[in-house]
Order: C-alpha cells, then structure tokens, then sequence
C-alpha cells in the first residue's frame, strides 16, 4: 500500500511540474490581455492616443428634473429626499443636452474614438452622463467606483453589466465604506497618479485604488480637494505627456509645487474661462477636445504650450455640473 502511494505520489509531482502554475507573464501584459480578454484594456495615463471611450447620451433618467423645486436660496433645483438636485436656475431641455452630447460623440469619432454606450442608466439617476466619475479605466481592466451622493449611488450596477457585455476586466469595485469617483483621479505619467480626497472620495476608496495601482508600480498622490469642491478634474487635466491646463485657485499649493517637480508645465485658465474650461479631454498626446466657450488667450497659451485644440458646443451639458472630461470615461488608451 504504501509502495502504491509513494508511486502515486510521484507521478503526481512529475504531473505538477511538468503543468506548473505560470505567474508569469503578467495579467497586464500585452500577451495575456489579448489571449484572455481579446484586447488591451485600461490606460496608464491621461493623454495616450485614445481608443475606446464610455457615454452615456441622457436619457428618461432626466425626468426627475421636472418636479424638483426652486431652492431660492441656493439658486437652484434640488429634493433632499431623493438626492436629485440641478446647479443653477436653468435646466436645458432634454433635446439640447442630446444634441450637444451627440456632437461631442460624433467628434470622438472624427479623432478616431470607438464610442460606447451604457446598456442603461439607473432611474433617476440623471447625472449618469457624466460616466468618468462611475468607471476608472487603468492598466489592464477596470476599477468601478462606488458613488458618494445618494443620487449617483446606483450608477455602478448599469456600468458593470456594461463592461461585462464588453469583456473589460474589472480589477476591483470599491466597496465597504469606502468612496471613489473617477473625476477625482488622474495619471500625472504612468509611474505616478493623483486623487483627490473630497466629499466624494474618502481615505478608504483611495487606499483602495492605491492597492490596484500599486501592483502597477503606480504610486498614488492624495490631494486634500479645498472646501466643498468634488473632483480634482475641475482644477487640474493633463493635456500633454509634460503639460497640464490648471485653475491654481482650486489646486493646493503644495500639489503644484510636486507638478514642477514632476517637471510638469501648468498652462492656468484664464479669468475670462467658464467654470468648467479645464474639464476638457485628450485625445492624444497633445491633442485635446474643448468647451468652445474657452477664452481665446487660454487657446493660445495651449498652442505656445504644443497643445492643438478642437472645439466642442457643451455648455448645456455643463449646466449639469460636469463637462467633456466628466462626460468621457476612457477604457483603452495607447500605452505611454
């Protein structure tokens, strides 16, 4: 009997090793995403050559809009029982929103984007336009956030069956008590990232992110975000492999100090820009899609700085709260 084990024994162990476990290549090699996933997924920065983004053209989800209340005070739309709420006393008709986000998808394509779009946007949850702050495309797949307020809490279930029909890989969704939104992450360059702690991102979701990053040989950057303002992508955008378009009024001083260490140039928008002038999208290194309400002088700062411009109708979207980059979730760039 025991002759018989020891026998079997070592027959299994030739078997073992002769079909070893293989750790290597890695999961975000090249190789392996295209023999397991059927393509490359993700990005390791903000400005290579983009090639598939996420939309999603608003929709029946907006009819929460028509029944919120004017809050005079806060001069704006807004229930706290559902969540629901509209910056500004102005709500675009539901057809201008469609068409200026159906230009802004029909641009992507011009510069060569795959447009995808949700299967669906959870009801009522209107601000599902602004698919960056559900998704995070990084090297090799995706991480699916997890929502702050309780009007967006519910935008991660459409994204997931989404990358699912895709068959994008998702390295991690955020979870426990953790809070993360995509318009609070940017790659500065592929070996460093930035996040933005705020309302919407808390320690959690950022030591969660930190934890996939990490495994990249990414190391993450935490930005305390001033005051009550959501996402780092309204004060701060890479443009360029070496060039960022910047608000210096909402960016901490000691995170632009680490831009110039980083050897990364700041082109400031100038006082004459919307809001939302920095919340623009690369679509290649040097090669960027903008709000055309941008002030002239912060075009030409960008064409001194390398940086080519094409100009997108958006402000109606804005009004929302979010712009082109908000809009735009990108799930595979060019590796950089």
């Amino acid at each position: 009997m025991a002759k018989a084990m020891s026998e079997f024994d070592h027959r299994y162990n030739m078997l073992i090793e002769r079909f070893a476990s293989e750790p290597e290549p890695a999961f975000e090699t090249e190789e392996q995403q295209r023999f397991i996933w059927g393509r490359a997924w993700g990005c390791n920065s903000d400005v290579g050559r983009l090639r598939v983004v996420l939309m999603h053209r608003p929709g029946e989800e907006q009819q929460i809009l028509k029944d919120l209340p004017l809050i005079p005070e806060l001069g704006a739309y807004g229930d706290p029982k559902t969540g629901a709420y509209w910056r500004g006393e102005v709500i675009p008709s539901l057809a201008e929103q469609q068409a200026q986000h159906d230009a802004l998808a029909g641009a992507l394509r011009d510069e060569g984007v795959e447009v995808v779009y949700l299967r669906r946007a959870a009801p009522g949850r209107h601000k599902s336009v602004y698919t960056r702050d559900s998704c995070i495309g990084v090297k090799g797949g995706m991480v699916v956030t997890r929502m702050g307020p309780r009007i967006r809490r519910g935008e991660e279930a459409p994204v997931t069956e989404t990358l699912a029909a895709l068959g994008a890989p998702i390295l991690r969704t955020i979870h426990g008590s953790g809070l993360m939104e995509g318009g609070s992450f940017a790659y500065i360059r592929p070996d460093v990232a930035v996040v933005g702690v705020s309302s919407r991102v808390n320690e959690e979701g950022a030591r969660q992110l930190e934890e996939v990053l990490a495994v990249q040989g990414t190391r993450l950057i935490r930005v305390q975000i001033p005051g009550y303002r959501l996402h780092i992508d309204g004060g701060f955008v890479m443009v360029h492999r070496d060039v960022a378009i910047v608000n210096p009024a909402t960016l901490p001083f000691v995170f632009m100090e680490e831009l110039k260490r980083l050897g990364i140039r700041m082109v400031p928008v100038n006082h004459e820009d919307p809001s939302w002038a920095v919340n623009c999208l690369a679509v290649a290194p040097g090669r960027v899609l903008m709000s055309d309400k941008v002030s002239p002088r912060t075009q030409e700062a960008l064409d001194k700085a390398g940086v080519t411009v094409r100009l997108v109708p958006y402000d109606k979207v804005c009004l929302g709260g979010g712009g082109i980059h908000c809009s735009t979730s990108p799930l595979i760039r060019d590796p950089e």
